[in-house]
């Protein structure tokens, strides 16, 4: 939309506003080059052990019967297979606000999402706890998994050695018979004091508010 016009502006907001246009284009140019690195890794580790996830039935409103699904059961048809560790403890009241907000946006992209890849999201709380919290969210498109139980949580950078629960974004994949992980979501924080922003570019709350003047508040706490 080079050339653009928007009523009653101003020649200094157009001035303003092409510079900005032109940083945007720098920012894509970036996000292109990180993407590229991204694809461009080297085969990760090899998967050290056939992680044991327990999940429930399609239909949220049954809890029953549970079953027991090894990591190289969830890539199903696919070569990749996408899981987010949702910091949801057995000894936390309740799931991180934030990760809730992030996955009340995936919940939504789901199904497109699983046209190319296979996504999952886990939690460490038994298998009963996790679809209770869901079904009060509404994630009814989502493939819900505990991990209790096993190590998946501590070796994939989703907890502690202490027990504290971390958000991450992991990928797998599987070629020649061969399950490796692929990619973490494992930035800290950029600048002192800011939040380390590693799954910013999933997130529809934040991509949304960066475009208004009042931009990101400092915490969030999703409705009910």
């Amino acid at each position: 939309m080079t050339g653009s016009r928007l009523p009653g502006e101003s020649a200094g907001y157009r001035a303003a506003r092409d510079e900005l246009t032109a940083a945007e284009h720098e920012l894509t140019a970036a996000t292109e080059r990180v993407a590229a690195l991204r694809r461009a890794l080297p085969p990760g580790g090899l998967v050290p052990e056939d992680y044991v996830f327990t999940e429930g039935p399609d239909d949220l409103e049954r809890d029953l019967p549970e079953r027991q699904v090894p990591l190289s059961g969830l890539f199903g048809g696919q070569d990749t297979l996408v899981l987010y560790s949702f910091m949801y403890g057995p000894l936390m009241d309740e799931g991180c606000p934030m990760c809730t907000s992030l996955i009340d946006g995936l919940n939504g992209s789901a199904p497109d999402i699983e046209r190319r890849v296979s996504f999952g999201v886990v939690a460490s709380s038994p298998l009963e706890r996790l679809r209770a919290y869901a079904r009060a969210r509404g994630w009814d498109r989502l493939r819900l998994l505990s991990s209790a139980g096993s190590r998946y949580n501590r070796d994939y950078l989703a907890e502690t050695a202490e027990g504290e629960q971390r958000s991450v974004m992991n990928v797998f994949t599987r070629r020649d018979g061969e399950i490796r992980h692929f990619y973490a979501t494992e930035k800290g924080p950029t600048a002192p004091g800011q939040d380390d922003r590693h799954v910013d570019m999933l997130w529809p709350l934040w991509n949304v508010l960066d475009l208004t003047p009042g931009g990101r508040p400092s915490s969030w706490r999703p409705g009910a």
